[in-house]
């Protein structure tokens, strides 16, 4: 069994991890950040959950950019595809579900 407070986790540097475990070819990670991370698309789907601080998500949609706020207990799914980037308000604990090895 394996407990753990992701409120009092902190990582060396942004978007450090605390891998979680995997699930076949997926990885269960959980994520401090006090920076914004690269706008990218992920090759699979992914699963990110605030759960400490705030997360505004930009994300582009038909050409135009969108800000959705992540609050505690929010969950953002990202379809394969999705280009989006993630910036915490002003820091951050995220679960995020994905593909193994996913950037």
């Amino acid at each position: 069994m394996l407990f753990i407070d992701a409120r009092s986790y902190t990582a060396e540097r942004p978007w450090g991890a605390l891998d979680i475990t995997e699930i076949d070819d997926v990885s269960v990670r959980l994520h401090w950040t006090d920076q914004p991370y690269v706008w990218h698309v992920n090759d699979g789907p992914e699963v990110f959950v605030v759960l400490d601080g705030v997360v505004d998500m930009h994300y582009r949609s038909d050409g135009e950019e969108h800000v959705e706020r992540l609050t505690p207990g929010r969950i953002c799914h990202a379809a394969p595809g999705d280009e989006h980037v993630a910036h915490p308000a002003p820091e951050a604990r995220i679960l995020v579900i994905e593909r193994r090895g996913s950037i």
